[in-house]
């Protein structure tokens, strides 16, 4: 099967998560992707050891590439980067603002030299403002951005369980690149792109800083419940279990209301008119649904939301999710075995997924050095 990017070169300058992301997504895609590595290696190899050995993170991130060990403080090594760049269609880094720059590797030299070529700079807050230089990981940014402060129990603040701001930069770098692409195709000149773990969540923190901005502030801490929609979120059925459930209009809500909590009069009630007017009288609305989910057990109650039409799931564990029967996965190779990866999120429909192993470090250093010498 041709992939869609099949025959367009990627050279990465790459550590951690953000920019293995979106090299990871071209790769998937079929471009031909070359790690540069530190010689000791990308430091997210050592994140962890789960899998066989290998970092969790790493394997996920990076299959489907080539990797070089390179030292860019000596000559030899980037003179060999300079030459890959010659041949390049896109150039991703995510060293430390003005790092690139001071190699030499900087998007205006680049560009210069190759007007084709397209450059992704991934940082933590941006380039310039009082923020640039510094060190952003993505715990700190889920605290710096605000996202932490909505995010968890009444309480105290939490973090998402899951390295979110390095993953939707990575998927905006990836985003970028493509539009770049698209836009070289026409114009036949490359674009000087730059994105940062800090804007990508901004961008997703838009309805809460619309609710700061031009509302009565930003929503509040709910835990598992939905902060400005109700009914929405976790409810205990007879027994303690848990069912997840949302209502998302006012269809749905009448259906919730006669069907499964067979309280029509509550269609009548001002408390309930409308979702703004539960949201605020919540305690009320949540007392109904107490008493109602308490008295069936969760076979019973699911029944009757599926019945009714209304969503719902399961409050599940990773352990769930690894038994879940919608779960796709796809075998990877790694250097110490195969992996069972999660299968990429979207499907081309009458073709296979067919992604390229995780390289150990420096794999292909010799034939990369070959085909690249001078």
């Amino acid at each position: 099967m041709t992939k869609p990017l099949e025959g367009l070169l990627v050279v990465s300058l790459e550590q951690a998560v953000a920019a293995p992301y979106c090299a990871s997504r071209l790769a998937d895609a079929g471009a031909r992707v070359i790690k540069l590595e530190r010689p000791e290696g990308d430091f997210a190899r050592g994140y962890d050891r789960v899998v066989h050995g290998e970092s969790a993170y790493f394997v996920w991130l990076n299959r489907g590439k080539e990797s070089i060990a390179v030292d860019l403080k000596q000559a030899d090594d980037l003179a060999l980067v300079r030459r890959m760049l010659s041949k390049a269609d896109v150039f991703i880094q995510n060293l430390a603002p003005g790092a690139a720059g001071r190699l030499g590797l900087g998007h205006q030299a680049l560009r210069a030299a190759h007007p084709r070529l397209v450059t992704c700079d991934i940082s933590g807050y941006g380039e310039t403002g009082p923020y640039a230089k510094m060190k952003a990981y993505d715990l700190l940014v889920q605290a710096e951005s605000g996202l932490a402060s909505i995010t968890g129990r009444p309480e105290g603040p939490g973090r998402v369980g899951v390295s979110v701001c390095d993953i939707a930069c990575g998927m905006y770098a990836y985003q970028a690149v493509l539009e770049a692409l698209l836009l070289r195709g026409r114009t036949g000149e490359g674009s000087a792109l730059a994105t940062s773990l800090f804007s990508g969540m901004a961008d997703w923190m838009t309805v809460p800083l619309l609710h700061q901005d031009y509302g009565p502030g930003a929503p509040r801490r709910v835990g598992l419940n939905h902060p400005s929609i109700a009914p929405y979120g976790v409810y205990a059925c007879r027994g303690g279990e848990e069912v997840v459930f949302s209502i998302q209009n006012e269809r749905e809500w009448k259906r919730l209301v006669e069907e499964v909590l067979r309280r029509p009069a509550m269609l009548a009630d001002p408390r309930f008119a409308d979702n703004t007017a539960r949201v605020a009288d919540r305690p009320a609305l949540d007392a109904v649904i107490a008493e109602v989910f308490g008295s069936l057990d969760r076979e019973a109650l699911t029944r009757c939301l599926f019945e009714a039409a209304i969503a719902y799931g399961a409050v599940n564990t990773p352990a769930d999710l690894s038994a879940h029967p919608q779960l796709r996965r796809v075998t990877v190779q790694t250097p110490t075995g195969p992996v069972d990866l999660v299968a990429p999120p979207v499907e081309m429909r009458g073709s296979d997924f067919d992604l390229g192993a995780v390289p150990a470090v420096d794999q292909h250093g010799d034939a990369l050095r070959e085909e690249f010498r001078a």
